[in-house]
């Protein structure tokens, strides 16, 4: 029994030295390593040959340039030309009309002749032309609406209307800044990744240099080679990774900016402390104020209803020209009448409308009443997130340096022969977590002031 033991642990002793691989004669016996791929170290900042702008700037230019705020300033003209449409209405009208007319001939009217008698000598017969074969007419028509509630109406709803789409204008203007931001956030937090990866991918080099030259001299062992090894070619698929995310970023920006290449940020951006106060920020958004200018015009529009039972009267002054003259028409002369209409019977449609322009009142009343409790809500929660936020930034902080201490210790024990390197490869990978978490803490706070910045009303 005895023997046996011995037998059995002298071979797991020679299994675990070959496995280990102290020194160089005993790598000839395992599996050759793959090689690993050398990437290159690329800063964020270097080479890229981007245009660098600030946020302000990048603000200015989707304002300016985004499709998005191009339609939104064309409909705001197209306001304007409907409403130049719907006062043509109410103004005085001058038509000029022109008519050449061809008969198959000219219409005579014939009178009998008569006999002669003791005391009046015969009369022959005769014909009178009382229609031309060609005739030419013209007229000048000019209208008048003396009374035309309906007209009137119409042209204070469309210039209502106006102010509406200004409003709707300013509020697409503010989800494309918002959106702007948001994309200018990202890249500055792709960045510091793609740092933070950029430098595990360094200390995973130096330790894979470190243990492949301790087993290369005989005194390390291909465990540890192994491992580090691994680390890195893992950390490597990172780095490439965030270098994608951060491409992606860029190109969704200048994409927002109307650019024809990608575009990137400044290192940093500082946003301002926002005024948390429901009553600033309900005058100052851009989606309640359109919400309301929406709900008065629609209340206007259901108020003005009484007009559609109106009559309309119209006054008219027609010159004409016709020649030849008829017996009913002189070669020139004018007519001047006055036009009363007054609907009594339309099918119903009054009322149709009338129950339409209710249903649209409604509609908007509701729409504005559900923005306001958004923007209360808006308001508490991004004042809570900037306190969370701050919070975890600290917090993320303090876990990031205790990391990097763990490392350093880590290090220095596998220096002096204490440890393997499995504790500095957990180390490693503890710290990089802890440096993206501080990034993803640090783009959760700047995100936060921007929702409340957007909740205020003071972006942009």
């Amino acid at each position: 029994m005895r023997r046996s033991f011995a037998f059995r642990s002298g071979a797991a002793i020679l299994g675990a030295s070959l496995l280990l691989g102290v020194g160089p004669a005993s790598a000839e016996q395992l599996p050759a390593m793959p090689p690993i791929p050398k990437l290159d170290q690329v800063s964020p900042e270097s080479g890229t040959g981007y245009e660098k702008i600030s946020l302000t700037e990048a603000v200015r230019r989707s304002l300016t340039r985004n499709p998005t705020a191009v339609v939104a300033m064309q409909e705001i003209r197209r306001a304007e030309a409907l409403l130049v449409q719907a006062r043509a209405g109410s103004m005085p009208s001058l038509n000029a009309n022109a008519n050449l007319l061809r008969l198959d001939g000219d219409r005579l009217l014939t009178s009998p002749g008569s006999p002669a008698t003791a005391t009046t000598p015969a009369v022959p017969p005769s014909s009178r032309n009382i229609s031309a074969k060609n005739q030419q007419s013209a007229n000048l028509l000019l209208n008048v609406p003396l009374v035309s509630p309906r007209a009137w109406m119409t042209w204070s709803e469309s210039s209502a209307n106006l102010a509406s789409s200004k409003a709707s204008s300013e509020d697409i203007r503010r989800t494309l800044a918002t959106s702007v931001a948001r994309a200018y956030l990202l890249i500055i937090s792709q960045k510091r990744q793609v740092d933070i990866n950029a430098r595990s991918v360094e200390t995973d080099r130096s330790h894979y240099d470190y243990t492949h030259t301790r087993f290369a001299g005989g005194v390390g062992n291909r465990v540890d080679e192994v491992r580090a090894a691994q680390q890195l070619a893992a950390d490597q698929a990172l780095f490439s990774a965030s270098f994608t995310a951060l491409a992606r970023a860029r190109e969704a920006l200048g994409v927002l900016l109307a650019e024809e290449a990608p575009v990137d940020t400044l290192d940093d951006v500082s946003l301002p402390d926002a005024s948390p106060n429901f009553e600033d920020a309900a005058g100052r958004r851009q989606d309640v104020q359109a919400a309301k200018v929406r709900a008065l015009v629609a209340e206007k529009v259901r108020k003005d209803s009484w007009a559609d039972y109106t009559p309309v009267l119209n006054g008219q002054f027609q010159p004409f020209f016709q020649h030849p003259a008829t017996l009913t028409q002189p070669e020139t002369g004018w007519q001047a009448m006055l036009v009363l209409s007054f609907p009594l019977i339309e099918g119903g449609i009054r009322v149709g409308q009338k129950r339409e322009r209710d249903a649209l009142l409604a509609e908007a009343r509701a729409q504005y009443d559900g923005l306001l409790r958004q923007t209360r809500s808006d308001i508490r929660v991004g004042v809570e997130e900037i306190r969370r936020a701050d919070e975890a930034m600290r917090s993320s902080n303090a876990a990031a340096e205790l990391a990097h201490q763990a490392l350093d210790l880590a290090n220095l024990a596998y220096h002096a022969g204490a440890t393997t390197n499995i504790e500095v490869i957990d180390a490693e990978r503890r710290a990089r977590d802890a440096d993206s978490a501080v990034v993803i803490a640090e783009d959760n706070v700047r995100q936060a002031r921007l929702d409340l910045l957007v909740a205020a009303g003071q972006f942009p």
